[in-house]
């Protein structure tokens, strides 16, 4: 029976069990496309990586005899969408079998299900074979409770996958250490140089410009940093074992104007394009630490693995215990349009200026800028989830939405109401000042609330706190700032509504 096998661009996992062995009767089908590089703004970096990984990917298979068909952006077959080139594909080539690898994102799922259902010769779909947890586990791990809480998920998960637990219980005597994860890099711990893998990848920018496709962002064609390739993503794991390991933990929440990456792995673009696993990641980490124990504290390694173990599995189950009506969610009713300066970083506070500048650079920020930095801004600022959801997908080299959105509207913008986050990470400059040293240098006053030097945060912060009260005010978390909130005086609470709506209004002057 022929087969026509499909690949998507985060599919690339050479150790799916559909390569161990020849199948002559197999033909793999990967597509470059403007249904995918069009469907948001993306950063340039993002398309750039997602090619040069497909590509590479395209040609091991080829190497290793598999009959392999690749479309690229500018060839003439491309149809640009994926339906299409299957159509054209399975009557080409006399197909009488389709599979595909059950995708990731909702959109590409309903897609390819509808597809599946009009074709009149048999289909399959498999298991990436990646993940840790199936799609539907946490809708049967939460089925009956009201609270969708990350941490007996992630317990769970330990105890499942023996990992860290001795006798049931937690190694170390605790199952979190997040308590200790919360150090403010004051440049007294020397910070590797980052690892960099200088690939060039000219060709592909030329064949986007040629193709007029538009994206966001910067990037230095024959420096390519990302890891495009398996063997590359393996560098980059053995690199963060060895060399950042020892302090991730400490400085986790870190933020600092001189160094972009800390002691950050960044190795989630290969991770969320199936280059190396999940598994092979605490596997390793693991390994690390065992060789290690006199040297790398239990803070640093679970800091880690709960990333991964936890928090990545757990925001693609809730994708998938949620969609599609957890795409329209917008409990405190956001409206707002995203200021221009999100897309240029040209604004005058400086922990603003340096995330997103970052972020047009090189496609990247840590988890503590994402929330709180820009994505505090922005519920502070009641942008409407949309606009944030979309400038998220768009500028981050690892986003895709099956983790991109319940991060962004349920973690960063509390627009599900509380599914995700027990409480909106909101917070004034204070909190921002205690992480890292963008306050030293800036424009604005932290210490200020209303004066006309005073920092954005403060009245943002006080003036949301006012105007969510009728939602928020039951929160039992948020119990104890409706306190000193409502202690204030009656003109102070007015001075700051007065300076936070000016900011509303007139954003792009900050």
């Amino acid at each position: 029976m022929k087969k026509l096998r499909l690949i998507l661009g985060d599919q690339l996992n050479s150790k799916h069990s559909w390569f161990q062995e020849m199948d002559d009767t197999a033909i793999y089908c990967l597509f470059e496309m403007r249904q995918e590089t069009d469907y948001v703004t993306h950063h340039i970096q993002k398309i750039v990586g997602f090619f040069a990984a497909m590509r590479n990917f395209a040609s091991e298979l080829e190497k290793a005899n598999h009959k392999v068909i690749y479309l690229t952006i500018n060839d003439k077959k491309n149809t640009q969408n994926l339906v299409e080139n299957l159509s054209l594909l399975i009557e080409k080539h006399a197909i009488e079998k389709f599979e595909y690898l059950s995708p990731d994102e909702y959109r590409l799922d309903k897609q390819l299900n509808d597809f599946s259902s009009t074709l009149k010769i048999e289909s399959e779909v498999f298991s990436t074979e990646h993940f840790y947890t199936e799609r539907d586990e946490l809708k049967t791990f939460f089925k009956g409770k009201k609270q969708f809480l990350m941490e007996s998920f992630y317990r769970n998960m330990r105890k499942k996958h023996q990992i860290m637990v001795i006798d049931n219980q937690p190694e170390g005597g605790k199952w979190n250490f997040d308590a200790s994860n919360r150090k403010k890099w004051k440049g007294d711990v020397l910070i590797p140089q980052e690892i960099n893998f200088d690939n060039n990848v000219t060709d592909i920018l030329n064949d986007l410009e040629k193709a007029g496709v538009k994206s966001i962002g910067n990037i230095n064609p024959k420096y390519f940093e990302y890891p495009i390739s398996r063997e590359q993503s393996l560098v980059q794991l053995e690199y963060f074992c060895e060399h950042l390991l020892v302090h991730f933990g400490d400085y986790q929440d870190a933020m600092h104007t001189d160094k972009i990456y800390l002691f950050h792995s960044r190795i989630s673009f290969a991770m969320n394009t199936k280059m190396v696993s999940p598994k092979e990641i605490v596997d390793k980490t693991l390994a690390t630490y065992r060789e290690k124990p006199n040297e790398i504290d239990i803070s640093q390694v679970e800091g880690f693995i709960r990333q991964i173990l936890g928090w990545r599995e757990y925001m693609r189950g809730m994708y998938w215990m949620l969609m599609p009506d957890y795409k329209k969610e917008n409990f405190l009713e956001n409206k707002n349009k995203l200021p221009n300066f999100f897309w240029t970083g040209k604004t005058k506070m400086n922990c603003l200026k340096n995330a997103i500048n970052n972020s047009l650079e090189n496609g990247y920020a840590h988890h503590i800028q994402r929330l709180m930095v820009t994505g505090n801004f922005a519920l502070l600022t009641q942008i409407h989830p949309d606009e944030i959801d979309a400038w998220y997908l768009g500028i981050y080299v690892d986003a895709i939405e099956w983790v991109q959105l319940p991060n962004t509207r349920g973690m960063s913008q509390f627009a599900d109401g509380g599914k995700i986050a027990t409480k909106p990470y909101v917070s004034s400059g204070s909190y921002i000042h205690k992480m890292g040293n963008y306050c030293d240098a800036c424009h604005y006053k932290k210490t200020k609330k209303f004066e006309d030097d005073a920092c954005p945060f403060n009245s943002l912060y006080w003036n949301f706190l006012e105007e969510k009260q009728e939602k928020l005010a039951s929160n039992f978390r948020m119990k104890m700032m409706y306190s000193v909130l409502n202690k204030m005086s009656s003109e102070d609470r007015l001075k700051i509504k007065k300076k936070a709506n000016h900011i509303i209004e007139n954003l792009d002057e900050y």
